[in-house]
């Protein structure tokens, strides 16, 4: 999985980079409009979006503020607040997927395609759909193990 992302995310960042390099020479340079290249930088874009959220999930390195840590004593204290966090993570993350879902069928039913090049937009508005059961995943896996930390009796992680 670490290879997954790891590619997928270069050759995604690779692509929106280019796009937006070939459009800037040609605007600005030989002052050619290229019509429909903002359109096809949409799906690279929300495809990076949203797989580079899913690889910070799955990485646990999104960006977390753990005030309460700084007042807490023991590594148990802390283990109960990021248990409680990972709750919050798994049901705000449940929601915003089950809205998603709703999007989805709607994207699938409606099958728009974009106003220039008539590509179906349905293949970038998925991401946000797989996007976030991806992360919702993630979020249940960390909760798991937080919780059998904590019942376990296990020391929380520096940081975690």
């Amino acid at each position: 999985m670490e290879r997954f992302f790891k590619y997928t995310l270069t050759i995604l960042i690779s692509t929106v980079a280019l796009m937006a390099f070939y459009q800037v020479v040609m605007r600005y340079i030989f002052e050619i409009p290229v019509m429909g290249l903002e359109e096809m930088m949409v799906y690279p874009t929300l495809w990076l979006y949203f797989l580079g959220s899913v690889n910070a999930s799955r990485e646990d390195t999104q960006i977390k503020a753990n005030v309460l840590d700084v007042f807490l004593k023991t590594a148990r204290a802390k283990l109960i607040v990021r248990v409680m966090a990972d709750v919050m993570s798994v049901v705000v993350s449940a929601w915003l997927t089950y809205w998603a879902y709703d999007y989805f069928r709607y994207a699938l039913r409606v099958w728009k395609e974009s106003p220039t090049l008539y590509v179906p937009t349905f293949y970038a508005e998925c991401s946000v759909f797989i996007g976030l059961v991806l992360m919702t995943g993630f979020a249940v896996m960390y909760l798991v193990r937080n919780f059998r930390k904590l019942i376990s009796g296990e020391k929380a992680e520096q940081g975690a």
